[in-house]
């Protein structure tokens, strides 16, 4: 079974930048779908970005050109660096995993992963 532990959240200023870590363990399959969800209070959970096991990303629009999706392969670990951070990007960061199959058109859908972690806040003051 896969564990994700996240970490890397914090308090920063509008402009600021943070990257956040995900650990994942029992991970032995070639083929994945890794993502990074966030979830505000009183809102859905909205995917953010997704990186698989080909390389290929996908970010959702309102996080182009500021965030970044990477995976060290060796460490078991994905990232997620964002810079330029809105306030309203205040919300729980969760990062999630697929580990049966590459990511396809639904990897900003939370049913298209089946291993969760617990989640790491991050909090955008103007």
């Amino acid at each position: 079974q896969v564990q994700l532990v996240e970490s890397g959240g914090g308090s920063v200023q509008a402009g600021g930048s943070l990257r956040l870590s995900c650990a994942a363990s029992g991970y032995t399959y070639s083929s994945y779908c890794m993502g990074w969800f966030r979830q505000a209070p009183g809102k859905e959970r909205e995917g953010v970005a997704a990186i698989d096991s080909d390389g290929s990303t996908s970010y959702a629009d309102s996080v182009k050109g500021r965030f970044t999706i990477s995976v060290d392969v060796a460490k078991n670990t994905l990232y997620l660096q964002m810079n330029n951070l809105k306030p309203e990007e205040t919300a729980m960061y969760f990062c999630a995993a697929n580990p049966w199959r590459a990511c396809d058109s639904t990897w900003a859908r939370t049913t298209a992963y089946g291993d969760w972690g617990q989640g790491t806040q991050v909090t955008v003051s103007s």
